[in-house]
């Protein structure tokens, strides 16, 4: 009744393509995301532009911009990102700004961090590392020492008022 093509079926013209994506600036593309599926196993290193799933098992270094772990995957290497939510098993080094660890989550290694929770049941076994407290050690670390002879203490032979008195 309210079809007009009434011999026609459905339309034959070619369906028109989606519109291309904005152009993107710097490294990461905004909402784009990889996801590394509960079958996977990567043994290497992995990083990504984009923010990062994982739910599968990695055996090696995790680089990536924001992360977010699955509760039943195991990272053994090091993390470093700047948001991440961990949630299963990390033996390594964790290294990001803001940091969530869940109930479910055990992390085996120390951690640096800018900003930090912990959910109730979340397990962290190593040294916390606040970001700030790292920067002023580096800082305030002393410059080695310039190669040279050292000056050496000379007491004068004349009495003075300090010797003096020990005399």
């Amino acid at each position: 009744m309210f079809n007009s093509n009434r011999g026609r079926g459905r339309d034959e013209r070619p369906a028109m393509p989606p519109p291309a994506p904005p152009a993107q600036t710097g490294g990461a593309k905004r909402g784009m995301f990889s996801v590394l599926g509960p079958d996977v196993i990567v043994t290497g290193n992995v990083t990504a532009s984009s923010d990062l799933h994982i739910d599968g098992r990695v055996e090696g270094d995790v680089n990536c911009g924001s992360l977010a772990q699955g509760a039943e995957s195991q990272i053994f290497g090091s993390v470093t990102a700047e948001v991440a939510r961990i949630a299963g098993a990390v033996e390594g080094t964790v290294r990001v700004r803001n940091l969530t660890v869940e109930r479910s989550a055990k992390i085996s290694g120390d951690v640096e961090y800018e900003n930090i929770t912990i959910e109730n049941g979340g397990h962290i076994d190593g040294r916390l590392k606040h970001m700030s407290t790292i920067q002023q050690q580096q800082q305030a670390a002393p410059a080695a020492p310039a190669a040279g002879p050292r000056p050496v203490e000379v007491t004068p032979p004349y009495p003075t008022a300090a010797n003096e008195h020990a005399a």
